[in-house]
């Protein structure tokens, strides 16, 4: 009972930083299979370290070791490679989407705060459709909201 309920917080760890594994079936090397319980297939990271471990340190070929973790030639290289740039961190897959705010550029928040000058009554709401008028995009009222509280605290220069 206890190791199922630490089992399934793991899984929620892993899925809440982006490291459950999409595929553990596909992992059918021994280590994973043996029913050892250091070894878990749905801990992507544990994974990509020991198909690297096991090139490394026991000289398994790449082909070999990439198929037998779930993994591509191609994906075995591009793990390496952010593991020799970044070490065991590097490993973590990275946030899906966008890392910044992409739309609403510096002319675009400009034409929102002269926006908002000229009609201090304006809506969030209101704002994205001038911005869809103007620049033929569609954003979020919340992210009219977002840049304009940035641009409020510093966050980009005034236009």
């Amino acid at each position: 009972m206890e190791s199922d309920a630490r089992q399934e917080s793991k899984s929620s760890v892993l899925r809440r930083h982006h490291a459950l594994n999409p595929r553990p079936q596909s992992v059918t090397d021994p280590a994973f299979t043996s029913g050892n319980p250091f070894f878990d297939r749905d801990d992507l990271v544990q994974v990509k370290y020991e198909m690297l471990r096991r090139v490394r340190a026991e000289g398994e070929p790449v082909t070999r070791a990439a198929a037998s973790f779930g993994f591509s030639r191609p994906s075995y290289y591009e793990t390496r490679a952010v593991f020799e740039k970044a070490g065991l961190p590097g490993l973590l897959p990275q946030r899906p989407g966008p890392r910044r705010a992409h739309k609403l550029s510096e002319e675009v928040v400009g034409f929102l705060v002269n926006a908002l000058a000229d009609d201090t009554a304006q809506t969030s709401a209101g704002l994205a459709l001038l911005v869809q008028d103007r620049f033929g995009m569609t954003v979020h009222p919340r992210s009219v909201e977002r840049a304009l509280t940035r641009r409020k605290k510093g966050g980009l220069s005034a236009t």
